[in-house]
């Protein structure tokens, strides 16, 4: 997973802007991000026709508000530069939930 540092929006969208991309939003004093970032490297291969970028909500607060991630671990889906889903919300977050939220994309 690569990982951004801090970031505008607009750098950050013109690193987007053609492909297949997945946000993860997360905080290293986050116990739910903790919680499913031991599964990340499984969902990757799993779900290897996008590229995951890991965001650090408190390097990247400005960008976290201008893409109104409020909770964390969030995570945005964008194709072409376009965002296509999002599943952001302050819950934990299970391996199967990140799935069913990916799989529900290409409907």
């Amino acid at each position: 997973m690569q990982t951004i540092a801090k970031t505008s929006k607009d750098e950050l969208m013109d690193q987007i802007k053609t492909g297949k991309y997945m946000l993860f939003f997360s905080a290293g004093w986050c116990s739910d991000c903790n919680f499913i970032k031991p599964h990340m490297p499984a969902i990757e291969a799993e779900y290897s026709d996008f590229q995951f970028i890991s965001v650090d909500r408190d390097e990247n607060i400005d960008l976290a508000v201008e893409l109104n991630v409020f909770g964390i671990p969030s995570f945005i889906a964008y194709e072409d530069g376009k965002e296509i889903g999002r599943f952001v919300n302050k819950d934990r977050k299970t391996k199967e939930q990140v799935e069913q939220f990916i799989d529900g994309l290409a409907s």
